[in-house]
């Protein structure tokens, strides 16, 4: 079997910040038959992360950089359409770093995971079910620890990571604050999500509805974007507070590095502990992850949304468009079906 067409999406020069279109080009490829061990996956999804930004920069990370001429770095879900391992029959679900093209060849190794749940989506197991999800979970409950009746406060309150933190947060007993930008997502926080407040941190009276927000303070903050949003946080943490770093969303550049207020001063007063993560360090932990993640969906005990860009031409752009604030929910790049 050769497939005659694989379009792919390749880095072809390297972003000072925030990788736009013209970072990437789309080529077309030939994928040859899978040899023995391997599998051919068509990829039906593709996953668009705000850590995409990491993946492709020079500036150290916790991964290597994206090689210029490659393949863009990502998740994808989709189906096998040719395989040499007899534990991978063709037509079973997948997912794993497939990358941005519509088929895959890969060593069985580098599946990972086989999706089981039929009655599901397949798109969930990119989201809320994939890496948003686990990284909602395991972030929350093992670095954030909350403890019932404490006020939980979550940035980017509306994406696809900070609105499972926030729903999480709450069936575990917590009072829940989320922080978003423009009012329509600051009505999703409430209206879909079930925060009991959320901030506009677009308004100009940030600072005075954060503060009304956090009347009796913080005890747990999930920073997903740092800068002048998590500053804010900071007046507000109560003695004992669990600062949850996942992400940096609102820095363009770490080189050099951005100077500002600092936590420090914070973090003593108020015996505060400050912890980041990176959830690829914790794969031990998917698979209680998924099963609760699963089971609140089933139950609607979490609700998710996604944002949907259809055909891979719409990949070049995916990134910058998450951080010019586009997407409502989990950015995911829908390919042709007939592909």
């Amino acid at each position: 079997m050769v497939l005659a067409k694989n379009r792919q999406v390749v880095l072809i020069s390297r972003p000072d910040g925030i990788p736009q279109a013209e970072h990437f080009n789309i080529v077309e490829a030939t994928v040859p038959p899978p040899s023995a061990g391997q599998v051919v996956v068509r990829n039906e999804w593709l996953s668009v992360e705000p850590a995409m930004r990491g993946w492709v920069s020079a500036v150290a990370n916790y991964s290597e950089p994206v090689a210029l001429g490659s393949v863009m770095r990502s998740f994808a879900a989709g189906r096998i359409v040719a395989s040499q391992h007899p534990d991978w029959p063709v037509g079973t679900a997948v997912t794993g770093m497939f990358g941005w093209q519509e088929f895959a060849l890969v060593d069985a190794a580098q599946i990972e995971h086989r999706i089981d749940e039929a009655d599901l989506p397949l798109s969930t197991a990119l989201g809320v079910l994939g890496l948003n999800g686990v990284t909602a979970h395991y972030g929350l409950l093992q670095v954030g620890q909350p403890k019932p009746g404490e006020t939980v406060v979550v940035s980017t309150a509306a994406g696809a990571v900070g609105s499972c933190v926030g729903q999480i947060a709450r069936l575990h007993g917590c009072r829940t604050v989320g922080i978003a930008g423009g009012e329509a997502k600051r009505a999703l926080c409430l209206e879909r999500f079930g925060f009991d407040a959320a901030v506009d941190y677009k308004a100009a009276d940030f600072h005075e509805r954060l503060a009304e927000a956090c009347s009796d303070g913080a005890d747990v903050y999930f920073d997903n974007t740092a800068g002048p949003i998590s500053d804010a946080v900071m007046a507000h943490l109560n003695v004992g507070a669990r600062i949850v770093v996942c992400g940096t969303a609102s820095v363009p550049s770490w080189n050099p590095p951005p100077l500002g207020p600092r936590a420090e001063r914070n973090i003593l007063v108020k015996r505060a502990r400050m912890q980041g993560f990176v959830i690829f360090d914790h794969l031990d932990c998917y698979t209680q992850a998924h099963a609760d993640l699963a089971e609140w969906v089933r139950g609607g005990k979490l609700k998710y949304m996604e944002d949907v860009l259809h055909g891979i031409e719409a990949a070049p752009d995916a990134i910058a468009g998450l951080y010019r604030g586009e997407n409502l929910g989990k950015r995911l790049i829908r390919l042709d079906e007939s592909a």
